[in-house]
């Protein structure tokens, strides 16, 4: 617990000490912000058509000068990435340098887009004093065409994804475990430390290749400054940048420097071309035994030294990027700061995790929270500059000025950003984001706060108020979460702090207020409070592609969009009520949302009109209620004006929990304003107020309930959710009732015939990429929404409701209880069981590194009945989520 207007023990610590100064005293100036891929990516593409994954391919990013931003493995850089430094390997037998991470392109791989490769996040603290990763590389050639072709063949199946390991190359342990640390002796001063094991049966050659980049920004106009990398001694470089003072790199061990530039091969490309020691020289010259000649300096290195290890032998390297007239540092130097840092992060989790008793929920969480700090990415994209092109480069195909992005001309993204994962998902999506700030605000909540405000930032948010989405379509809608994260971090913060932040919970306020009113005139069609929003970040769990126009015309009005908005009046009223706490004047703003929340509700929640009332103006159709189903459905609204209800049971259904704000009897004492037009709202609207919970009746300590719904439609929902033939699974809630695995929902629609049914795993639907599924597996994110509204309704129902849980089990719970029970479902992805069987990794977790420990990764999602890890193999964005769920209740 935390003590009552102090800080949280985290605060206590070293680290904490760093993150109360980080921004005065720059600890997060440096840090592991170069992205894991940045080929294939949208801000990369120059293509006519906007075909990302061909235009620039793994193939050629060893060889092409990226114009946005850089990757590589275990990369860490500044905040401006200048200057990027990465791990870089050669086995003796690779017909490449490994640079980068290999990975499959969305119409390669046959589950989608897919990293090919082995490597894991094993420690990281807030100010990245101290970080830790481990890579795996097989002895052998790495089996890059074996993995391309094979996948090719199962495409189109219900095949497995043939992965790394299945391709045999690892086999009797045929490979090397490369952990990567780093320590920062001060805030610019970084300490390398590269640890290889090599874990097979025979000795092993092993060539390591730290690199120091420099981002290129000279090439795309004349005249600009270039930066400068040469020889400063025997075994270091120093590295002269315009906008940046003087560095040294160097190797405290024998190591030779090699040097190229980093600009584009064009002759290897295109056929054409100057001539030189460009970005992939340092490869050509270690592949071809050194024929190929390098210069005496450059805008990229490596620091080279070749070792053979025997069997079971461990290797240290150690490195240092420091400021030019910084101190000397030796060995034993090196080593004691190396080992003060990791105490200091050990000491920082163990504030943390005070409450926690079981060494593995401390281990897991640990572990997630590392994932989350290592997938902090510099995302560097200008999208004016991107349609026009640069100065010195060919101007950009016309096509594009009527393609991806081209009305976010204003977007100019230049920060740090938490991203969802950084192989796979190498740039923020807005909701995403929101799940990403809950959950580092547990360990940093100055810089939660500051991901949430920065994309209602100009160079952000588009000024008819529309959050980006994300970057293969910034004008697509994702779910409005961000009053819902505000809150939830505004508290974390307070409560962490002792202080709670008005003034960023204000800041953010006025932009979600505009963002509201851009939901409000763009997402209701019908002008009749019922939402569409497209696909929502859903993907494939609709009928059909739900951000397409609807086969056969007409629209979609949704529940899941409808109760976003029902969430975000709520959330704001809510957000304005705490800010009348200064400002009486927001008593008006928070009942304005008030009755939005109301108008909202009622459309969507009343079962149908009165026979007498059709085609009168109190005529509002259907809502989205089905008492026969005690559930909640899309309508498809026809273009003749009829509408026909989709049946498909779903998360759409269940996210209208959500919606729910319970107010204190204090509320009406502190805002006699708000209570007061409350009263009136209650007396003289019963159209809008009967439609939604009884709120004349007060439930624990006299609190006040606003929700979507009343005690018998939550109890009916709930009945559904808790059904283990339905959505409660073994380790969480479905994304679609497993009942449509015997009963699949067929729409006969302008004469094709669309199916939805339970697919627990993988998806065989190519609605919206081969990866991406909604059609049964659990889903992180939306469980911790239902947990937290479950807890939400538990402060106002108290013991006064319990349901059976599971459904039919003749065990009845409350709400708090139901909200614990699949919490612990959710955790139980992750935590051992008693045979020691990790669900989410298929068996008990791996071995590996130097110190031979448990390697757990996080998946985007997990299969519906067996709890596997799926999607994206390191998507700690928000399945991070965990690491809260983690926490005990009262230490929150």
């Amino acid at each position: 617990m935390i003590p009552a207007g102090g800080r949280a023990p985290i605060f206590e610590t070293v680290e904490g000490g760093r993150l109360l100064r980080a921004d005065e005293d720059g600890w997060r100036r440096w840090g592991p912000y170069l992205a894991e891929r940045q080929w294939g990516t949208v801000r990369e593409d120059y293509s006519p058509g906007g075909d990302a994954w061909t235009y620039l391919p793994h193939d050629h990013a060893r060889s092409r000068a990226y114009r946005w931003g850089e990757d590589g493995i275990a990369g860490f850089c500044d905040e401006n990435q200048h200057w990027c430094l990465s791990l870089a390997l050669w086995n003796g037998a690779d017909p490449i340098v490994k640079e980068r991470l290999f990975g499959l392109s969305n119409t390669e791989g046959n589950h989608g887009e897919d990293a090919k490769e082995l490597w894991w996040h094993l420690d990281a603290v807030p100010s990245h004093a101290w970080q830790r990763m481990l890579y795996r590389y097989p002895h052998k050639p790495f089996p890059y065409d074996d993995l391309v072709a094979e996948n090719a063949r199962r495409r189109g199946t219900d095949a497995p994804e043939y992965e790394l390991e299945d391709t045999g190359i690892l086999a009797e342990d045929r490979f090397f475990d490369v952990s990567v640390d780093y320590a920062k002796a001060s805030p610019d001063e970084i300490l390398m430390r590269i640890t290889v094991v090599n874990r097979g049966p025979e000795a092993a050659q092993l060539h390591v290749l730290p690199q120091l980049v420099a981002r290129n920004t000279w090439s795309w106009r004349d005249g600009a400054a270039k930066p400068r990398i040469a020889s400063d001694g025997e075994r270091a470089v120093r590295a002269v940048h315009p906008a940046m003072p003087e560095l040294r790199f160097e190797a405290l061990q024998a190591a030779r420097f090699l040097f190229c530039e980093n600009e584009t091969n064009a002759r290897r490309l295109f056929g054409t071309g100057p001539e030189g020691a460009f970005k992939d020289a340092i490869n050509d010259h270690i592949v071809g035994g050194g024929a190929t000649p390098l210069p005496a300096s450059g805008t990229k290195c490596a620091a080279l030294s070749v070792h053979a290890l025997a069997p079971g032998e461990r290797l240290v390297l150690r490195y240092r990027l420091a400021p030019a007239d910084a101190p000397a540092r030796d060995t034993a130097a090196f080593d004691r700061l190396v080992a003060e840092r990791r105490s200091e992060a050990d000491a920082f989790f163990a504030a943390l995790q005070r409450d926690i008793a079981d060494p593995d929920a401390r281990l897991v969480q640990r572990r997630a929270l590392a994932g989350l700090l290592w997938s902090k990415q510099v995302y560097r994209y200008n999208v004016k500059h991107w349609l026009d092109g640069d100065p010195a480069e060919p101007r950009p195909p016309p096509e594009r000025r009527r393609g991806r992005n081209a009305d976010w001309t204003h977007l100019n993204n230049a920060d740090v950003i938490l991203m969802p994962d950084t192989w796979e998902y190498p740039w923020y999506a807005s909701w995403d984001l929101a799940f990403h700030a809950m959950a580092a605000a547990a360990i940093d909540p100055a810089f939660a706060k500051a991901q949430l405000l920065l994309l209602t930032r100009e160079w952000y948010m588009h000024p008819s108020g529309q959050l980006p989405a994300y970057e293969w379509n910034f004008a697509d809608a994702n779910p409005p979460i961000q009053a819902f994260a505000a809150l939830r971090v505004f508290r974390m913060d307070a409560a962490m702090t002792g202080e709670p932040d008005h003034d960023f919970l204000e800041r953010l306020f006025h932009k979600l207020a505009i963002n509201f009113t851009w939901w409000v005139n763009r997402k209701d069609s019908a002008g009749r409070d019922l939402f569409q929003g497209g696909f929502l970040g859903l993907d494939n769990i609709g009928v059909f592609d739900r951000s397409a126009p609807i086969p056969g015309g007409g629209f979609l009005e949704q529940a899941d969009g409808t109760a976003w908005m029902a969430m975000y009046a709520l959330n704001l009223m809510r957000m304005a009520l705490e800010l009348a706490r200064r400002n009486a004047v927001y008593e008006d703003v928070a009942t304005k949302f008030f009755e939005h929340f109301l108008v909202i509700a009622s459309a969507m929640t009343h079962v149908g009109t009165p026979e007498s009332e059709k085609g009168t103006a109190t005529d509002r159709g259907r809502g989205l209620w089905d008492e026969e189903d005690g559930f909640f459905y899309d309508a498809l609204v026809l273009p003749d004006g009829s509408e026909d209800t989709l049946r498909l049971r779903s998360l759409v259904g269940l996210i209208p929990l959500c919606a729910v704000e319970v107010l204190d009897p204090e509320a009406a004492t502190r805002h006699p304003g708000f209570a007061r037009r409350l009263g009136w709202m209650l007396a003289h609207r019963p159209d809008l107020t009967g439609q939604v919970s009884r709120y004349e009746e007060p439930g624990k300590n006299a609190r006040l309930l606003l929700s979507l719904l009343r005690r018998h439609r939550m109890t009916a929902l709930l009945t559904r959710m808790l059904d283990e033939a339905e959505f409660l699974s073994p380790f969480g809630l479905r994304s679609l009732s497993k009942a449509h695995g015997t009963a699949p929902f067929v729409l006969e629609r302008d004469g094709t015939r669309f199916e939805v049914g339970y697919e627990p795993g993988c998806s065989t639907s190519g609605i919206f990429g081969g990866n991406s599924n909604w059609r049964g597996p659990v889903w992180m994110p939306i469980n911790v929404m239902i947990v937290e509204a479950l807890r939400e309704f538990e402060r106002f129902y108290g013991d006064a409701v319990e349901v059976e849980c599971p459904t039919g089990s003749g065990r009845m719970a409350s709400l708090g209880a139901v909200a614990d029970e699949v919490s612990r479902r959710l955790c139980a992805l992750f935590l051992k069981d008693a045979a020691g069987i990790r669900q989410a990794l298929g068996g008990p977790a791996p071995r590996g590194g130097p110190e031979n420990e448990e390697l757990i990764v996080f998946h985007e999602f997990f299969h519906g009945e067996t709890g596997l890890g799926l999607g994206a193999s390191h998507q700690t964005g928000w399945t991070t989520l965990v690491a809260l769920l983690l926490q005990p209740v009262a230490a929150r």
